[in-house]
């Protein structure tokens, strides 16, 4: 797996801000959890469980027991757009876990408008835009884990649809006298490119001679919006009770400009969780190319015990990302372990 890894790193394309908005399925690259979330998906050097299907597969093995999450999103506020989410880890055998993770995207009813009724004709429409994943990580050791992920992509509005196929692979390194430093490196949304299809792309014409015609309208295929990311972070220890996390990630898009972040973690015990994050665009213009995120993530976490000891949590995850000229994202997260 590493070495499949570092063979297709090869191949990966450096930020190219020219392709930008060439690609589609740009919904793989919204994170859909909260932690994540918060530390702006830089946390790909130390992520577990579910939340890693989102950032590095490879942490999916070190979740220390079985998780159900379930995530909401609010997308750009007040655009109407918003995504649910469920993930599920569980380990098999020894060393590996097995996950799933689904994602939905709701874009709410949008009117149906023709040249004969540009107002609206008073019916409405919704896209509906899909992906679920199954991914496996299995850990050697304390020191190394390593992952694997396929996930199906599906996309369909009204007599139109697409579907894909996309891979992730990462690999997870834990080193230091206490296991605090930590090295990831994850390859994301890698595969062929889509295509729509069905009968919407097909209409009728009179001809010269008045009889009807069939006419197709043929769409370019898009690619797929493929990414390398790569970040350290190191565990500080304060006390018995108290540990901070600094966070540095490097992102390379195939059809972006890349990406340099960095963030803060603090743990509080195993109660609490609070992250700051900031995330910038190498090279982007002030008037050019400008994203709608602003670069600041924030979140914070709460975990609650089930039972006496401890062998049940119940965790509850916020996340805030400023945008404009929007009113930010938020994602809330609903977690159980057991």
């Amino acid at each position: 797996m590493v070495s499949i890894l570092i063979l297709t790193i090869a191949n990966v394309q450096a930020g190219n801000p020219d392709r930008q908005g060439e690609a589609g399925a740009y919904e793989l690259l919204i994170n859909p959890w909260a932690k994540g979330a918060g530390m702006n998906s830089l946390n790909g050097s130390y992520a577990v469980g579910v939340e890693a299907m989102a950032v590095n597969i490879a942490g999916l093995s070190r979740a220390s027991k079985t998780e159900v999450v379930l995530g909401h999103t609010r997308w750009l506020v007040p655009s109407g757009v918003s995504m649910n989410a469920l993930g599920i880890a569980k380990h098999v055998g020894k060393n590996g876990t097995l996950g799933i993770a689904l994602m939905a995207v709701k874009f709410g009813d949008i009117k149906v408008t023709t040249t004969e009724a540009p107002e609206g004709t008073g019916a409405t429409y919704s896209p509906n835009y899909f992906n679920i994943g199954l991914g496996y990580s299995h850990r050697f050791g304390k020191k190394v884990s390593v992952g694997f992920l396929v996930r199906g992509v599906s996309e369909s509005i009204q007599s139109l649809s697409a579907f894909g196929v996309a891979f992730d692979a990462g690999v997870q390194y834990v080193g230091g006298t206490k296991d605090n430093f930590k090295l990831g490196i994850s390859l994301r949304n890698i595969g062929g490119p889509m295509e729509f299809t069905g009968q919407g792309l097909s209409t009728q014409l009179a001809s010269s001679s008045g009889s009807q015609l069939t006419y197709n309208v043929r769409l370019t295929k898009f690619e797929l919006p493929s990414l390398l990311h790569m970040g350290v972070s190191y565990d500080f220890e304060v006390g018995d009770d108290l540990s901070l996390t600094p966070v540095v990630n490097f992102t390379s898009n195939s059809f972006g400009r890349d990406e340099i972040g960095a963030g803060l973690e603090l743990k509080i015990t195993k109660a609490f969780g609070l992250r700051a994050s900031y995330k910038y665009d190498i090279g982007k213009s002030t008037t050019v190319g400008k994203s709608a995120y602003t670069g600041l993530g924030l979140g914070a976490s709460v975990n609650i015990p089930l039972d006496k000891k401890g062998n049940t949590m119940l965790g509850l995850d916020y996340a805030y990302r400023t945008t404009k000229p929007f009113e930010g994202t938020h994602n809330v997260g609903l977690s159980l372990l057991f």
